[in-house]
């Protein structure tokens, strides 16, 4: 059996990773992982693969057991994996739940390694798996500390993954978006602590880029000219002077 897999489909990014890939591909079934059952029930009717729903809180890295049980139970060939779950919290380290920091840390980053890794025992050559990383990633970023370091560590596992599967022929692919318009915002209370953004972008358009990056065997996908130069120039300033400059941009300290 043929499918894919894809996290955090409910909403934002991985609902539209739902969409492009199923325009593009033909599976068996395309399997729909998040907590709200209805709104991966309501993709059954607007799919023209067909969909398996799972609900499961992968905040909880428990539900990954679940996710095993139900891989040994089908014996699947997982041709796409989309690890598109995630959450964040913006603002001052110190003032901000614990909890919550840790179900951020947790689900961006432990989980993500989890679900690699009880999948790729079910994937073969040509499969791909696709990791949803964030310009965060690419540098400190200062009252969203969290978050930003949970997303570097998706990009350098990402990178360090596909080395190590390159000779069995599964690409890893980590995708690097700048700012998303989607639930995320709102949940991560974005607005108090955010108040400058060059561009706003649509998760159609994230994953619409992703899967042509994946077609050329990309192992990183950057969304926008803008957001790529950023990337470069970030590579290039002292780490100090890029939060520096961050922090100027938001007005806080």
């Amino acid at each position: 059996m043929k499918i894919a897999v894809i996290t955090g489909a409910s909403a934002g990014i991985g609902r539209e990773f739902v969409y492009a890939i199923d325009r593009q591909s033909k599976f068996d079934e395309i399997w729909v992982i998040a907590r709200r059952a209805d709104r991966l029930e309501e993709l059954k009717t607007v799919c023209r693969n067909t969909i398996r729903p799972i609900t499961l809180d992968l905040s909880d890295l428990n539900s990954v057991d679940e996710y095993k049980a139900l891989l040994e139970k089908e014996e699947p060939n997982i041709a796409v994996l989309v690890n598109a779950a995630g959450c964040g919290v913006f603002g001052p380290f110190e003032e901000k739940d614990l909890k919550k920091q840790l179900m951020s840390a947790q689900l961006n980053s432990l989980t993500l390694t989890a679900m690699c890794h009880v999948s790729l025992p079910y994937m073969k050559k040509g499969n791909s798996i696709i990791n949803m990383g964030s310009n965060s990633a690419w540098q400190p970023v200062p009252y969203q500390a969290v978050y930003g370091a949970s997303k570097s560590y998706v990009l350098n596992f990402s990178r360090a993954l596909g080395r190590e599967l390159k000779h069995r022929g599964v690409h890893v692919m980590c995708v690097c978006p700048g700012w998303i318009k989607t639930e995320f915002q709102k949940n991560a209370e974005h607005a108090e602590y955010i108040k400058y953004v060059d561009r706003w972008y649509g998760p159609a358009e994230v994953a619409e880029q992703a899967m042509k990056d994946l077609k050329r065997r990309r192992t990183v996908s950057i969304l926008g000219a803008p957001v790529r130069r950023q990337v470069r120039l970030v590579k290039l300033l002292p780490v100090n002077l890029i939060m520096r400059i961050w922090c100027k941009q938001q007005g806080i300290k």
